[in-house]
């Protein structure tokens, strides 16, 4: 037999004989026949039974509605609590500029938020952080960064879906100005030790019209404008959205607490 006869069926045998132990292992696994399945069955308590909205995007049965198209009740101004101003028109609030940022009034901690926005039409002059740029605050001190990123270019840790000042987002799926976009955002909050320090850090996964943009990225601390960010501690936070002087408009705004 040739020599490269030989090496060709001691590889064919001795890989015969790696998939036929391979095989044995699979098949040498020991059953446990001293535990019944019921064991490791857990019955109660049941899962609550949520009816999800009716098509994407819709709130589930066990939502809280931030805003339900006609009004600004549940929100207010930053600045010193008084009625948010910004416009309600369409089934859509929009920024007012100079109005002030706007919060909810109540306070959250864990959970899911659905948000749909639309830059508003404006001119080629307008570039970079100056086009339709607002921005969404976990807490009041964690931003998502919302900006017209549509053949706008600005820096990567700024534009939309980023963790502004800190994170891009892996991509960018924006949609043209003047169409919805949508995020939701599951976010969990930070906890603290007694002596202030960062025992967890916050952590939040972006979907970003349909995509996943943020996938459990740790937030570094708040998003400053200027310099580091600050891990201050803090309990339960509202979500605030950002007047950045862009007539940016918000719909179809609701959270699930977790």
């Amino acid at each position: 037999m040739q020599i490269a006869q030989k090496l060709t069926l001691t590889l064919c045998l001795s890989v015969a004989a790696l998939g036929f132990t391979s095989a044995q292992d699979q098949r040498a696994v020991k059953k446990n026949y001293l535990v019944k399945p019921e064991e490791t069955e857990f019955w109660d308590p049941e899962i609550p039974t949520v009816t999800p909205g009716q098509s994407y995007g819709l709130p589930p049965s066990d939502a809280i509605i931030l805003f339900d198209g006609k009004n600004l009740d549940n929100w207010i101004t930053v600045k010193d609590g008084s009625p948010a101003k910004w416009e309600v028109k369409d089934g859509a609030f929009s920024v007012v500029k100079g109005a002030g940022n706007i919060s909810t009034k109540q306070d959250f901690q864990d959970y899911q938020l659905h948000i749909e926005w639309r830059s508003p039409n404006e001119p080629e002059t307008l570039k970079s952080q100056g086009k339709g740029n607002s921005g969404i605050f976990m807490q009041g001190m964690y931003e998502v960064q919302v900006l017209n990123s549509y053949k706008n270019r600005s820096y990567r840790n700024g534009q939309a879906g980023s963790i502004y000042k800190q994170t891009p987002p892996m991509i960018n799926p924006i949609r043209p100005m003047g169409e919805w976009n949508t995020y939701d955002i599951i976010y969990t909050a930070p906890r603290f030790n007694q002596n202030g320090g960062v025992e967890t850090p916050p952590y939040v996964t972006v979907i970003f019209n349909g995509i996943i943009v943020q996938n459990h990225t740790k937030i570094q601390g708040s998003t400053e404008y200027i310099g580091a960010p600050k891990n201050v501690p803090h309990g339960k936070g509202p979500i605030s959205l950002q007047d950045h002087g862009n007539a940016v408009s918000f719909r179809n705004v609701w959270i699930r607490e977790l």
